[in-house]
């Protein structure tokens, strides 16, 4: 499309992109709206530089894409439930996000997309690096295609956000509720039609219609798969960047190359759909 309002300028090849000519602690105007949508779908990931918005402005330019969703184990800051903590300092043992994943897809519906905004960043590191799913699916053979597209995962998360993270208690379910669901390996994106591998070494655990070795193995391989620097951009943070990511044809991966400095911000998802 022909951008009026925003400028666009891709990061990479294959997927990214950086908008500037907009300010988001303003409402964003229908036109606007248009096209950081279009440019979403376009690049699959956008990043924002020097916006400096509070969580209710934060809140709002989440709620022009969809409803927001609540995460099922983190904490949030009282009184706002649809804010995500995203904190790493001296004193952490493990990060969110460290290992290539989509977000949320333990949920029957993870969410469309989310949108971190970086407060305090380190200086080097705690870059961001995403992948183009779509890229990813397109590379494989047509007979390994065909495997894939009757295929179906199991998704959990127990043994990430307690496990790993350690959260336990009461939270969005119910006490210690943490969700599993069962999506296929390759969905449709539901507006540009395209297909994307949608399987992750985060929540991913298991192929419905194989054999456990076997299921591991081809799982293994789809994760190395990932790992192809041709599919991907990696984002440099500056305080008060943000980036937002299309959570249904990307994975992502932040980099904790930084031990002991401090890399704070908070994360707004927009809900999505079950994926087919």
């Amino acid at each position: 499309m022909t951008y009026e309002t925003i400028t666009v300028a891709p990061i990479s090849p294959v997927l990214g992109a950086e908008i500037s000519g907009v300010d988001l602690r303003q409402p964003l105007g229908n036109q606007a709206y248009a096209e950081i949508h279009q440019a979403l779908l376009d690049h699959q990931v956008i990043f924002f530089r020097d916006q400096d918005i509070d969580w209710d402005q934060h809140k709002a330019f989440g709620r022009r894409f969809g409803e927001l969703h609540i995460h099922p184990t983190s904490p949030p800051p009282e009184g706002h439930p649809e804010i995500l903590v995203i904190h790493a300092d001296e004193n952490s043992k493990t990060i969110a996000g460290e290992n290539w994943h989509s977000d949320v897809t333990c949920d029957a519906e993870p969410p469309m997309g989310s949108i971190l905004h970086l407060h305090e960043v380190p200086s080097p590191g705690g870059d961001t690096m995403f992948a183009n799913m779509y890229a990813a699916y397109d590379a494989l053979s047509e007979p390994m295609k065909a495997l894939l597209d009757g295929l179906h995962a199991k998704h959990e998360s127990r043994h990430v956000h307690r496990g790993r993270l350690g959260n336990s208690g009461k939270m969005r379910d119910g006490v210690d509720a943490y969700p599993e669901s069962i999506h296929p390996v390759v969905r449709t994106h539901p507006e540009t039609g395209r297909k994307a591998l949608f399987v992750n070494a985060n929540f991913t655990t298991g192929i419905e219609e194989l054999k456990k070795a076997e299921g591991k193995a081809l799982l293994e391989f789809l994760y190395r798969h990932t790992e192809t620097p041709e599919f991907h951009c990696r984002f440099h943070w500056q305080p008060k960047s943000i980036a937002f990511w299309d959570n249904r044809c990307t994975q992502h991966r932040a980099l904790w190359d930084y031990f002991p400095q401090t890399r704070h911000g908070y994360r707004v998802t927009v809900s999505g759909d079950r994926p087919r």
